[in-house]
């Protein structure tokens, strides 16, 4: 279902990054739009081995597919150390297509990464939008649920969603030591699910969840490094 809802997304020609978070159709939008692209996907452990322990690899991949000229690097921020390699790919000229996605640009502004200034554009893949899935969910549905396309396609969203909280905690989250008390965040994300297409009240999330202001302030943080909410 997920691949047959068009997206607006419009991608640039050249180079690009395209983040967004685990479960928004990034790869299903890029295997849709790229279909004889050279796809390294470093989700794969086999792949994951051999590319961060010898990055170069990626050089000799590329060269060694020379009919491949639209190169997808999925979840780049697993293996920061092949940007180099490809930053100096890019400076080759060699008329070659680089797209690098992810599900957390903070992984690689951690890891010092070189992020390729200017050579490459930033596009975000969000969850789709209501223009997007035609009125085929009514509004109180997408409140409740929201728009991510692993939950839209699920045939029991509530399941896939509540699955994919937990996800999101354990890998994002503990596994990065993004928070120490990982019960305390688990509450804000409950308290401020209520607050859904509403102005946040941080204090009164700070009060319910009993944890100081700042700490709330920190946890909205969180939730905007790894692409689930947005400040503005």
């Amino acid at each position: 279902m997920e691949s047959l809802v068009p997206r607006l997304l419009n991608p640039p020609l050249t180079s690009y990054f395209l983040f967004g978070p685990r479960g928004s159709g990034k790869s299903t939008f890029l295997k849709s739009r790229y279909p004889n692209a050279l796809w390294i996907d470093l989700l794969q452990p086999d792949t994951f081995r051999l590319i961060a322990a010898r990055p170069e690899r990626v050089r000799e991949l590329v060269r060694g597919n020379p009919d491949k000229k639209t190169i997808v690097i999925d979840e780049v921020q697993k293996a920061p150390e092949i940007l180099s390699v490809v930053h100096s790919l890019i400076e080759e000229k060699s008329g070659h297509q680089f797209i690098l996605t992810g599900s957390s640009a903070r992984k690689l502004k951690r890891k010092d990464a070189d992020l390729l200034a200017g050579r490459l554009l930033w596009k975000t893949m969000h969850p789709f939008l209501f223009a997007e899935i035609g009125g085929s969910r009514s509004l109180t549905e997408v409140l409740q649920l929201g728009l991510l396309p692993v939950v839209y396609s699920s045939p029991e969203p509530a399941e896939t969603l509540k699955a994919y909280t937990g996800l999101y905690i354990r890998e994002e989250v503990q596994q990065e030591s993004l928070t120490r008390n990982i019960g305390n965040f688990s509450r804000f994300l409950e308290a401020a699910s209520f607050s859904h297409a509403q102005l946040l009240n941080i204090s009164n999330i700070a009060r319910e969840c009993c944890v100081e202001r700042k700490v709330v302030e920190s946890y909205i943080t969180i939730l905007d490094d790894i692409l689930l909410a947005f400040q503005i």
